[in-house]
């Protein structure tokens, strides 16, 4: 193990304290490596207390946990939430992580002597060191289109961020912009809470996988095929969705013509079917063209026709939120996404980690517990 008492060296500091920052300090901490996880908010896993309430995995229990800690076999194989959370607090107890709550890092710059990282946070702190991991999160600024007429419109609009359940929403009329995950799930959502009528409008139509079939996840056919040539991945899911699927052409979700995996290469992870399929099928979630703008209390969509429902709730996605952080280092590209992840840095920010900004097909989780190892392998050998 490398030598990294606190009275020899700085401890490396991870900024964020979700999945990714919790598992990366773990594995820094296994490896004698002292790691201080930065978190603005006032507890950990902040992201998922906020999510809607039904939300569960889309992943297995088994192949979610992150490094040193199984999840209990009591939270299910879908797991909850709620349980997220609760597991995600023990993690912290568990590996002893040292955690300082409320204080949020706003810059990262280069020492003078370009030996260390120096973090910009709250109350006028700067700590340093030469090792920093970034981990704020995939899912860190809701991200709501420009639409125009937007600020003029006079019905209820939101951020798929601040929706919880459907209590608030029974009797009325409801549309959800988006058909990912998030937007599908609340759809169905908001069908099974009472919402008088719910129309999905959708840009791009989605890739619907079954979230188990015979028993068997779609994740662990996502591990699978992950280094498999694309077009071999294209072919075979082309094959297995039109065996699994029922066609909902004529409902308004005809088969996308881009293969599966060339979609998730560019950043479209498929939806996992937890009911939309049965609810588009039977006419309870109507499928309507995309959104173009608002008039008034209209909406007017992508086809030129207008409705006015009483609520838009948009699951529009969410930005990664770098720019003011580390935009100005050279390590994001054109997206704002980082270009190094993981155990790799950039010859120009040396120790300088990212992780949890990829959306991989194997799983989020996983892929976190992944990285979180390799970093503090690289780490413990660079610092040795």
């Amino acid at each position: 193990m490398a030598d990294r008492s606190p009275e020899k060296s700085s401890p490396v500091y991870v900024i964020g304290g979700g999945p990714g920052g919790l598992a990366a300090a773990a594995a820094l901490s296994h490896r004698g490596i002292r790691a201080v996880v930065l978190e603005k908010s006032d507890a950990v896993a902040t992201s998922w207390r906020n999510h809607y309430d039904r939300l569960h995995l889309h992943t297995t229990r088994r192949l979610s946990a992150l490094p040193g800690l199984p999840i209990p076999r009591s939270y299910g194989r879908w797991v909850g939430r709620d349980d997220v959370v609760r597991y995600l607090e023990r993690y912290v107890e568990h590996h002893r992580l040292e955690i300082v709550t409320g204080v949020e890092v706003s810059r990262i710059d280069r020492s003078p002597d370009d030996t260390e990282w120096v973090l910009r946070a709250t109350g006028g702190r700067a700590p340093s060191s030469p090792v920093v991991v970034v981990a704020t999160g995939f899912n860190h600024t809701p991200r709501l289109p420009d639409w125009p007429g937007r600020a003029d419109y006079t019905g209820e609009l939101l951020h798929a961020a601040h929706y919880r359940n459907a209590r608030p929403f029974e009797g009325r009329d409801v549309l959800v912009v988006g058909v990912g995950n998030t937007g599908a799930e609340i759809a169905v959502d908001l069908v099974e809470g009472g919402a008088a009528r719910v129309r999905l409008a959708v840009r791009t139509v989605p890739h619907i996988l079954r979230r188990s079939t015979a028993g068997w996840p779609a994740q662990a056919t996502g591990i699978m095929v992950r280094r498999l040539p694309r077009r071999a991945v294209d072919r075979a899911a082309r094959v297995m969705c039109r065996l699994s699927m029922p066609d909902l052409t004529e409902h308004g979700l005809p088969r996308p013509d881009t293969g599966l995996y060339t979609r998730v290469r560019e950043g479209a992870i498929p939806v996992q079917d937890v009911g939309l399929v049965d609810a588009v099928r039977t006419g309870r979630v109507e499928v309507v063209p995309a959104v173009d703008s608002f008039d008034l209390d209209k909406v007017v969509l992508a086809d030129g026709s207008r409705i006015s429902p009483e609520v838009v709730i948009a699951a529009t996605g969410y930005r990664r939120g770098l720019e003011e952080l580390v935009g100005h280092l050279g390590v994001l590209d054109d997206r704002g996404r980082p270009l190094p992840h993981g155990r790799r840095t950039l010859k120009s920010a040396p120790g300088l980690h990212f992780t949890g900004y990829t959306n991989p097909i194997s799983g989020m989780l996983r892929e976190l517990a992944i990285d979180a190892r390799k970093i503090a392998k690289t780490v413990a050998r660079t610092t040795a």
